[in-house]
């Protein structure tokens, strides 16, 4: 009996690893630390001659699975995506650029919500941080949302929506890490099935695969919000564009204004995004164009003074180094887990489980999706992914739509109350006045929409695959 218990190390590893994170402590401290302790005991039970099933030739890769972190060069992209969404945020371009939106579509009914829309998508996808976009939108858009009379739970909705955006909306980090995750778990799973020409997957085809699903989504935002202010012109009612304009301190012509704050940072994305999809430029060249591109808006628009520079500087370090800190322990774990033959029993779980293929993909779908109340997405991409991975590319999945459809869901759960990440955040920036019931009310729509996203891509894998079979 206590041989089958001690089978089941790993699973118990996983939910202690979750257990200390629900109290609180540091990601990358828990993970690392947690696994050492049961590395530790593994030591132990094998010195007092226990019948465990312990590997401990594991950890002695972790030097060289942390310089392979160092000289990922795909890797390099996510400090220079950073850089370039912390850029357009901290020297204003991005409250420019919303400014601009609402001036444009605030006429129409709906037309602010329509703006907040397709800014956070643009400031999604140049950073891929829920959090900072859905703190970001919440400070620039909320007050003039509410202001203009828009209904408290259908503006917070929105901004919440629009701010999880960053999980599938190319080019992001989210993206960025998945990719490489999903490449190294993709090869992994092909050498597992004995094939030594493995093909390989990149960021790019991650990149290709979520533009149609991404643009999809928007697309629906856009419409629910349309929806809404035609159903119930009361929830979204139309702004008189002199006034935005005197509110916004803005005055003259408006196109001399759409052009100067509109056509730069749209250009600049789609020079990134293109680069990449054309096949001119990998991830990481790429995002060096993006941040060099992003310095020069700011510049351009004379909002990048020194404190600025050095703010940016600052705050991109500690993003970077909190992402790479998380994949230090992430490695860490993946390995005590394998050492204590996690990797077998997941196999044998999702081989003798019910449906096969398509019951363990719903599994491990349903299981991402409640661990997105607890954990951010670069914990489950870095711890998650290279367990559940290999296994389920070895069943025959295709590891773009695989990538996608974790991503989208992850994006819901985030969404979802009581624990969506999302609400915590807008919560944290929203007047008192805003309740958080209301909050609560406005997301639930939005969820609807990407429930229904990720069940089109299961029914239509196509969503995701076609686009980059093409090219």
């Amino acid at each position: 009996m206590l041989v089958n218990l001690l089978d089941f190390i790993p699973l118990v590893l996983f939910a202690a690893v979750c257990g200390v994170l629900m109290l609180g402590y540091p990601v990358a401290l828990s993970l690392a630390g947690t696994a050492l302790i049961f590395a530790g005991i593994g030591y132990v039970l094998l010195e007092l001659g226990v019948p465990i099933s312990f590997e401990s030739g594991y950890l002695g890769a972790m030097p060289s699975r942390l310089y392979g972190i160092m000289t990922n060069q795909t890797l390099l992209a996510v400090p220079l995506f950073i850089l370039m969404g912390v850029l357009l945020e901290k020297s204003r371009v991005a409250a420019t650029l919303l400014d601009t939106m609402a001036l444009a579509f605030g006429t129409l009914r709906g037309g602010l919500g329509i703006a907040v829309i397709l800014v956070g998508m643009l400031l999604a996808a140049s950073t891929g941080i829920v959090g900072a976009t859905v703190v970001t939108m919440g400070l620039l858009s909320l007050p003039t949302m509410l202001k203009r009379g828009y209904s408290p739970a259908l503006a917070t909705g929105s901004i919440c929506a629009t701010g999880t955006l960053g999980q599938i909306i190319p080019p992001s980090i989210a993206l960025v890490l998945l990719g490489d995750v999903l490449s190294n778990a993709y090869q992994q799973a092909q050498l597992d099935m004995g094939i030594w020409s493995p093909k390989t997957v990149s960021v790019g085809d991650l990149f290709v695969g979520a533009l149609i699903p991404g643009l999809l989504l928007v697309a629906a935002y856009i419409g629910l919000m349309l929806a809404i202010a035609w159903w119930k012109p009361s929830m979204a009612p139309t702004a008189d564009r002199e006034e935005l304009m005197q509110d916004l301190g803005h005055s003259g012509s408006l196109w001399p204004l759409l052009l100067r704050s509109l056509v730069p940072p749209i250009l600049l994305i789609v020079i990134v995004l293109g680069s990449i999809l054309g096949g001119f430029a990998t991830p990481t060249e790429a995002s060096a164009v993006g941040a060099f591109g992003a310095f020069l808006l700011a510049l351009a628009n004379r909002r990048l003074s020194l404190p600025i520079l050095r703010d940016v500087v600052q705050t991109t370090t500690q993003v970077t180094s909190m992402v790479f800190l998380i994949l230090v322990g992430a490695t860490l774990f993946s390995l005590v887990f394998r050492a204590f033959g996690g990797e077998a029993l997941v196999t044998e779980m999702f081989s003798t489980m019910p449906g096969g293929v398509v019951g363990a993909t719903l599994v491990v779908m349903v299981v991402i999706f409640l661990l997105g109340f607890i954990l951010d997405f670069i914990e489950i991409t870095f711890v998650v992914v290279p367990i559940v991975g290999p296994v389920l590319l070895a069943m025959g999945i295709d590891p773009i739509w695989l990538g996608i459809m974790i991503a989208v869901n992850l994006q819901t759960s985030f969404l979802t109350p009581p624990f969506g990440f999302a609400l915590f955040y807008l919560r944290g920036v929203t007047p008192a006045s805003v309740p958080t019931s209301a909050i609560y009310r406005g997301v639930v729509p939005f969820i609807g929409l990407q429930l229904t996203m990720l069940l089109a891509l299961a029914l239509f894998p196509g969503l995701a695959t076609w686009l980059p079979s093409l090219l």
